[in-house]
């Protein structure tokens, strides 16, 4: 037998280092050729690394959470043959990397157990809560799961190395039934406190906000707009041309924001203030905010000033499924030059959206309300809508700002006008 290591693999476009998000795999598993051994991020492009022979987990090159350079030690595998690590494997026996995680040596001889013991404890069975402070060893998906069904993990026994619980013994925790319900049923006080590790994605959104509200002099600007003519537009559009690409909102928005940055250049621009420099830019680059079940991602739809109303439409549903199935590409997520927010129906009244640097400029979408408008001589129906947008004050004044939006409202108040050609 030998040992194969594993190095963490250049996933390319210059990254030199990634995250680990994830591990499929753990010590003193049995690993198939091709099978994923853990999932990585780099930017906001999470990778799975597969293995490229079978083997004998022997160590886990980091912890979930851990930054490893390209070409350091991802994992290490015991292997039929003679492996790839004959020089480094003396040193790494006498004295292994604090950050490599081994499972404990057991014992040559069991040693007897006691009568009472003698029957083991079912894997996943009920047991009585670990000692305070002592915290469960599981996968992030394994704590995910028992999240979602109310499971104490505390209250779950582990089957694999030092007592790590596996879906399997969540399985058998589960078929036990009214076992794992308290004794004498009914309402009971829960102390346990699950600490949660801000890793992959959640950090880098974390960071980002954080070093946007940090550098930027943030300001927001709201204002409502009567969309009712553009929704019938929208309806009569869709239902003319069901073989095309559904339109929502977002691609009218988008065509809009062309025409509103035609004439507010300085809207579409990104701010070095390191260098205290202005790039406007003619290309009208717009990142689509998209939520994942990984977290908020910006995909962006590139030169929109070059694409009409139903290739916004084709881009914007291209790019948000590549988002939510993990598949959009390192280019895919960076280049934008203004972006575009909405929670759709869950869009509330007012948001104050924050800035993606090195942007100056976010429009922010409400949700959609009918109300009863005064017009002239009466109240009528009218489909209502807020824009919360956010600017940098560094770079935009308020005026410029509300004259950019005022713009973008009345673009949208008469949708014909997207479509005039100057």
């Amino acid at each position: 037998m030998g040992t194969r290591i594993i190095k963490m693999p250049d996933v390319g476009e210059g990254v030199a280092e990634a995250e680990i998000v994830e591990w499929h795999v753990e010590v003193g598993q049995s690993v198939l050729e091709d099978q994923i051994l853990a999932a990585v991020m780099t930017d906001k492009a999470t990778v799975e690394i597969p293995s490229p022979v079978a083997g004998k987990v022997l160590a886990l090159g980091g912890e979930v959470g851990q930054t490893l350079a390209v070409g350091a030690e991802l994992v290490r595998l015991e292997v039929a043959g003679e492996g790839n690590a004959e020089v480094a494997a003396a040193p790494r026996e006498a004295a292994p990397p604090a950050r490599l995680t081994t499972p404990p040596p057991a014992p040559k001889t069991p040693a007897p157990a006691p009568v009472e013991a003698a029957t083991p404890v079912a894997r996943g069975s009920l047991g009585p809560p670990r000692p305070a402070g002592e915290k469960p060893l599981a996968s992030p998906a394994v704590r995910r799961r028992a999240r979602e069904a109310g499971i104490d993990l505390r209250q779950v026994r582990g089957s694999g190395p030092v007592g790590r619980i596996s879906h399997d013994d969540l399985d058998t925790f589960l078929k036990s039934g009214p076992q794992a319900a308290p004794a004498g049923g009914g309402r009971v006080a829960r102390t346990e406190v699950e600490t949660v590790k801000v890793i992959g994605l959640r950090r880098r959104i974390a960071q980002k906000m954080a070093e946007s509200k940090r550098r930027a002099a943030h300001f927001s600007y709201v204002e409502e707009v009567d969309v009712t003519a553009l929704e019938d537009l929208r309806a009569k559009l869709n239902a003319e041309a069901p073989d095309r690409p559904r339109l929502t909102l977002m691609p009218f928005l988008m065509q809009a924001l062309v025409r509103a940055v035609a004439d507010f250049p300085e809207m579409n621009a990104l701010y070095d203030d390191e260098a205290e420099t202005i790039e406007r830019h003619a290309g009208v680059h717009i990142g689509i905010a998209t939520q994942t079940p990984s977290g908020l991602m910006v995909p962006v739809a590139r030169h929109c000033e070059a694409r009409g109303l139903w290739d916004c439409a084709a881009e914007v549903r291209r790019l948000a499924e590549a988002a939510r199935n993990g598949q959009a590409s390192r280019a895919e997520l960076t280049g934008s030059t203004i972006t575009i927010t909405s929670l759709g129906p869950l869009g509330g009244i007012v948001t104050t959206p924050v800035l993606n640097l090195p942007e100056v400029a976010i429009i922010g979408v409400n949700r959609q309300v009918v109300r009863p408008v005064w017009q002239g001589a009466e109240f009528v129906p009218r489909t209502m809508m807020n824009l919360s947008s956010s600017f940098d004050h560094r770079v935009i004044d308020g005026y410029n700002a509300a004259q950019f939006v005022q713009r973008i409202k009345g673009l949208l108040e008469a949708p014909a006008t997207i479509f005039i050609e100057a």
